[in-house]
């Protein structure tokens, strides 16, 4: 079985269990090879029984059987644009804080390993935003899984967010940005702006207003079959148009179009893990404080 290592820098806290996965898998024989931006520090930190290949893009990743991220969920999202349409599913091992998407935990390693040898796992399918805007190349990293987000870029004043749902007009936002959330991103950047928890196999999308000029401007849920259109002006000549973590600068008054992406990402769950039991653990419903 083969496996690709993702990752980023992470704490002297996890190097020991870090170590300890590498080492399991070459116990039990998996080919590994590591991310090349990612090897020259690991390696640094971790012993290897022998030198290990490294892979630069999904290209070298052909025959990999999944793709094991180490690091947060930010990591897991910079992971899915070298995965991006291939198939291969994602492990997040979480050596960052939150962990939505990382939901391994170090200690919870073995039991990964093992799981992964005899394939006891559920697949689970995200689904991505794919953004197209006027006069401007984004590649092929023109998607998102968590969120697209139009925001002010250099000024204290709010910005005007024209958006339709096809050619059908919805609503200005007068507000310092607007965030349109996968159901994967719905427990991200929009819950923090008061956004609804969405659950991953729902065909949504929700507009979650940054702090917006009208209070009686609440979040929406909207299909995800449809194309939005989003055209954002303000006084500074420029608009932040992010795509998960990745941003760029683009002219205000630009047009960016957002549609369901024709592909999905394969987050990897152990079969005690689903969505309820994450948002339990993490958002400790159910847990009485007063004991």
């Amino acid at each position: 079985m083969r496996i690709g290592i993702f990752g980023k820098q992470f704490g002297d806290d996890f190097i020991a269990p870090i170590q300890t996965l590498v080492q399991s898998l070459l116990d039990n024989d998996f080919e590994i090879s590591i991310f090349e931006k990612f090897q020259p520090w690991l390696t640094q930190r971790i012993d290897f029984v022998k030198e290990l290949p490294s892979f630069k893009s999904v290209k070298d990743l052909s025959g990999c059987d999944a793709l094991i991220s180490i690091g947060g969920d930010g990591t897991l999202l910079d992971s899915v644009t070298v995965v991006r349409d291939s198939n291969i599913p994602i492990l997040g091992i979480n050596t960052g804080r939150l962990g939505f998407l990382s939901n391994v935990s170090t200690s919870e390693i073995q039991l990964a390993i093992a799981a992964l040898k005899k394939g006891k796992y559920t697949l689970d399918l995200r689904s991505l935003i794919e953004v197209e805007v006027d006069g401007l190349d984004l590649g092929d990293l023109n998607y998102a899984l968590n969120e697209v987000t139009v925001h002010k870029k250099e000024t204290a004043s709010m910005i005007s967010i024209h958006s339709y749902m096809e050619d059908k007009f919805i609503n200005t936002y007068w507000a310092d940005g607007l965030i349109v959330s996968t159901p994967t991103g719905s427990t991200a950047y929009s819950l923090s702006c008061g956004g609804p928890i969405v659950m991953p196999g729902a065909e949504s999308w929700v507009f979650t207003p940054i702090a917006p000029h009208n209070l009686n401007v609440r979040p929406l849920v909207v299909p995800h079959n449809h194309e939005i259109k989003l055209k954002a002006e303000g006084r500074d000549p420029k608009v932040l148009l992010t795509l998960d973590s990745r941003s760029v600068a683009i002219d205000s008054g630009t047009e960016v179009r957002l549609k369901n992406a024709p592909f999905q990402i394969s987050l990897i769950n152990l079969e005690h893990q689903d969505f309820f039991n994450t948002i339990r653990a993490k958002m400790m419903w159910g847990i009485d404080r007063r004991n």
